[in-house]
Parts: C-alpha cells; sequence; structure tokens
C-alpha cells in the first residue's frame, strides 16, 4: 500500500478540526461551498463522489482522494464505478495536455518565424 489511507484520513481530518479552531470562518465557508452544489438535487450523493474522485485525480489531492473515496464506498460506489471514474479523469488530463502541446507548438512557430501567422 503506497499510504496508510485511513490514518492520513484521520490524521487530514484533525488537522482540518485544529484549523476551524483558529479560523472558524474559513472552514465554514469551505463547507458551505461544498455542501452548495448537493443541494441542487439533480445528482445522487454516489455521482458526486464519482465526479469529486476525477477531480481529486486531476487537482493530485491525496487529502480529497482519502476523503471522497471512502465518501464514494459509503454511497454504495463500487471498485469498478470508481475505476471508471478515475479513467475519465486519465483521458481528459491526456486530452489537456494534447491541447496544451498545440500551444507549444504555436510558441514554437511565434519564436521561430515571428511573421508567420498560424491557423
Amino acid at each position: 500500500m503506497m499510504l496508510d489511507w485511513n490514518e492520513y484520513r484521520t490524521e487530514l481530518l484533525a488537522a482540518i478540526t485544529n484549523m476551524a479552531k483558529i479560523s472558524p470562518a474559513t472552514v465554514r465557508g469551505y463547507r458551505e461551498l461544498s455542501d452548495a452544489g448537493g443541494k441542487i438535487g439533480k445528482l445522487d450523493p454516489k455521482t458526486r463522489e464519482l465526479i469529486s474522485l476525477a477531480v481529486s485525480v486531476t487537482r493530485q489531492c491525496d487529502g480529497c482522494i482519502t476523503v471522497h473515496t471512502d465518501a464514494a464506498v459509503k454511497q454504495g460506489a463500487t471498485k469498478e464505478e470508481i475505476m471508471e471514474a478515475v479513467g475519465v479523469a486519465i483521458a481528459v488530463n491526456a486530452g489537456a495536455a494534447l491541447v496544451y502541446s498545440a500551444r507549444v507548438m504555436d510558441a514554437y512557430n511565434a519564436i521561430t518565424d515571428p511573421n508567420k501567422e498560424t491557423p
């Protein structure tokens, strides 16, 4: 196992609890923002957690991964559903790399031939 995810989640939540003692408005504001999307009521909680996992991978947030994996499992997500969700993250990140690679080529063209317009 790469990390003791359960211990990490426990330590992370304890750290956030301590932060809330110092700045309760900050943590309360985060919680309000986090809960706001769910109030629309069009996505079920499991789907929201699967989306959260895909975003967690994209943002490379270990804390998000452990919290949202735990929540997804509690909402009934299967291993296969979680893999499909992170598969979407993998594909979108590859797509983003492809799009930004076009920007690299555009920069190259501008640097090597500043008078040439690129499509």
